[in-house]
């Protein structure tokens, strides 16, 4: 943490502009920099401290015994014996003080009020996976390199901005700063823009899982052998890359293809349910907005008519009385105590009049009224949890088997029963948040436990038969499959089950 001293110290404001000289030089691949070079690339910035190399001199070594930069000597600057003796040192930045002087630039540069989820990137990274299944396949080691790179980065920055974002928006509905108007003038835009990345998510999600899998298919170790080759991280030998770009690809592979994890969600999936609760948390905040501004009497109205009332007073007296009667804090309250019976002895009687109250010690000796204690242990209930959570499981199980029985015939040929119903009704939930029109039609789709449902123009009437009566649908039809990564997944597991041994792995004696 020495590295970042330059931040708090009390020449902060020259040690930053001597270290965006050091930065500004680097840029035109100058990398060593004396004390009167660091004064003249001052001297060409617009709007930087003026600094003589005389006061250059002690900040860069200052900063040399921080760390932030490394020092040399320049034997070639010396142009009689008495400036060789002098010794001319030249310095340049440190690794860890680039690092270190990067980050606190950074905070100083970023806006903190620009926030956006990312929906450009979807397309973006689909076509990158399509074009890294094409290279794996040829063999292109130098190409797949640099289309990883690329997904690595979009996805992160995808995250980030995610996060960012969802943050912004938690801290604008719970803050009270924020007026009626401002937040009713950019509702529309916040709840719209959210509702298409929703849409936009959802529609990419099983295609980007399906070109996932399609790159898998063209062999995973050969991508990460291809991408291991090509970069140029020297200090790392070939094990370490592989290791590295392995970790990167299963983050990429986590965040749409499902793995069977905590819940079975994918990052996308969570990220989709976020979404939707910050929709529901925005239209709470706009139902609260618009019942202030109806007339409602909140806190902010409560204050500014009492400061009505206090700017109206006639005399000072007068505002001392409304304040007596406001905030009760120029009475006598018997250390915030009341006599046993109030009617004889009211709160309001001065402490020369009342008789003495019996009070606690801890408020005698201390100031302080006398807790309660600290409260008991909790006990958690470690059987009731795995009770839900076992609960929980059963439920999803319950929900996946129902869909596969929905996905095995035609839906409109038999009856469903109570839970294919269920699964049928989310499917239509999901597929009326992305109706797509194709051709002057209306298409959609929307996909849950491994199947998906596509409503797809029809003429005349459809009907389903549930356990609960007839669904009828104008002009749809409905079809459900399994999806393409459910079928991969089955089949994966299979050839597992097929591959292990029926004595436990143990060879025969």
């Amino acid at each position: 943490m020495r590295l970042f001293s330059f931040a708090t110290a009390e020449k902060r404001g020259d040690y930053l502009w001597v270290l965006r000289a050091f930065d500004t030089a680097r840029a035109a691949y100058v990398v060593l920099l004396h004390a009167s070079d660091v004064a003249d690339t001052l001297d060409r910035c617009p709007g930087a401290a003026r600094l003589t190399a005389t006061e250059v001199g002690p900040l860069l070594e200052q900063l040399h015994q921080w760390g932030v930069l490394e020092r040399s000597y320049d034997g070639t600057r010396a142009a009689t014996l008495a400036e060789y003796r002098n010794r001319h040192f030249v310095y340049q930045f440190s690794q860890a003080g680039f690092q270190a002087y990067r980050a606190v630039a950074d905070v100083l540069e970023a806006r903190l009020d620009e926030a956006a989820l990312s929906r450009l990137v979807l397309p973006e990274l689909l076509s990158d996976l399509n074009t890294l299944a094409e290279a794996n396949r040829s063999g292109d080691a130098s190409r797949v390199y640099r289309v990883l790179n690329r997904l690595d980065r979009a996805l992160s920055e995808m995250a980030e901005r995610a996060a960012h974002f969802y943050l912004t928006l938690g801290d604008l509905v719970r803050t009270t700063e924020a007026t009626p108007e401002a937040f009713l003038a950019h509702k529309d835009a916040l709840l719209a823009h959210m509702r298409e990345f929703s849409m936009d998510l959802a529609r990419f999600a099983p295609r980007l899982a399906t070109a996932i899998l399609e790159v898998e298919a063209t062999g995973v170790d050969e991508l990460i052998d291809r991408a291991a080759r090509v970069d140029e991280r020297v200090l790392l030998d070939h094990a370490a890359r592989e290791a590295d770009w392995r970790a990167r690809w299963q983050g990429l592979r986590s965040w749409f293809v499902p793995g069977g994890g905590e819940g079975g969600l994918t990052e996308c999936e969570r990220l989709r349910e976020a979404t939707m609760s910050a929709i529901a948390a925005v239209l709470s905040l706009l139902r609260r907005v618009t019942e202030t501004r109806k007339g409602g009497v909140s806190r902010e109205s409560a204050l500014r008519h009492l400061a009505g009332w206090f700017t109206a007073t006639p005399s000072a007296d007068a505002a001392h009385a409304l304040y007596d009667a406001v905030f009760g804090l120029g009475r006598p309250r018997h250390l915030a105590m009341q006599h046993p019976d109030a009617d004889i002895i009211p709160a309001i009687r001065s402490w020369w009049e009342a008789p003495p109250l019996e009070i606690a010690r801890t408020l005698a000796e201390t100031g302080r009224p006398p807790a309660a204690g600290a409260p008991a242990r909790l006990q958690r209930n470690d059987a009731s949890i795995r009770r839900l959570r076992q609960t929980q499981l059963e439920a999803q199980r319950a929900r996946a088997e129902a869909a596969q029985s929905l996905a095995a015939a035609n839906v409109h040929e038999r009856e469903l029963d109570e839970r294919e119903t269920e699964v049928l009704l989310r499917l239509l939930d999901a597929a009326s948040t992305a109706w797509v029109p194709i051709s002057g039609r209306v298409s959609s789709t929307g996909s849950d436990s491994g199947v998906t449902l596509t409503v797809s123009h029809h003429e005349g009437s459809t009907a389903v038969r549930t356990a609960g009566g007839l669904l009828h649908l104008n002009n749809r039809r409905l079809e459900v499959r399994e999806t393409a990564t459910s079928r991969k997944i089955k089949a994966a597991q299979a050839k597992r089950s097929e591959a292990q041994p029926l004595d436990g792995g143990k060879d025969p004696v």
